[in-house]
């Protein structure tokens, strides 16, 4: 797995002029973790589904929080990244004030606007944002646990090779390409010629595998 080392500057940062202890969160399904927050930045590594890393802030304006762990620093999403609030475990957004996360400014230079940044400097279409998908924390969920989509099998070869020869238009969405994100009814998912069972589509830089039937993500191409 390709890793990419983020300056940690944002450990050392105060609010009120008291350090503030990092917040530790579990991820609720594999996640990516980009080099920057937003979905117009390349994704350098992941988090397994259930592991644990130190969330170093947030952005105030944006859903993207930097995070640390398993010698792997970027930014996540922070619809998948489950916290402990009291008793509950609920999901870093939008809680992140209840839980006392870190509010950091935006990397100087970057817009952080989601699909509009990701379509301004990528090329792409816009077509709106990725829907649900196994976000947050379930009632009575044990931090350490998971609320993710079951992982997947591999896809054969044949469905592979398809794939990743035949590039189709990059789609741009809000929010993170999981597995069991839905794909908006407005964006083409593409046929596999004698596979059924799946279609395919180029999403916020990655190639996915879809379920013609429920057009939920059902693998992710990392």
């Amino acid at each position: 797995m390709k890793t990419y080392l983020v300056p940690t500057f944002l450990a050392a940062m105060t609010i009120g002029g008291t350090a503030s202890a990092q917040t530790m969160a579990t991820v609720s399904t594999d996640l990516n973790v980009r080099s920057g927050p937003g979905v117009q930045h390349d994704v350098i590594g992941a988090i397994g589904s259930g592991d644990e890393v130190s969330v170093l802030g947030c952005i105030d304006s944006a859903n993207w929080c930097q995070v640390s762990g398993d010698n792997l620093e970027g930014w996540a999403y922070g619809d998948y990244l489950n916290v402990k609030a009291g008793d509950e475990v609920v999901s870093l957004y939008p809680n992140r004030e209840t839980v006392g996360v870190t509010i950091i400014e935006a990397p100087v230079g970057d817009p952080t606007t989601g699909q509009d940044a990701a379509v301004g400097g990528l090329g792409g279409a816009a077509m709106g944002a990725l829907i649900g998908g196994p976000i947050g924390a379930a009632a009575g969920l044990v931090i350490g646990g998971t609320t993710g989509a079951a992982a997947a099998e591999d896809p054969s070869t044949e469905v592979t090779t398809y794939v990743t020869s035949n590039t189709v238009e990059p789609i741009y969405l809000d929010g993170e390409v999981v597995v069991g994100a839905g794909i908006p009814e407005n964006v083409t998912i593409y046929e596999i010629p004698e596979q059924p069972d799946y279609r395919y589509a180029q999403i916020n830089g990655q190639t996915v595998l879809v379920n013609p039937q429920d057009r939920l993500i059902t693998y992710i191409y990392r």
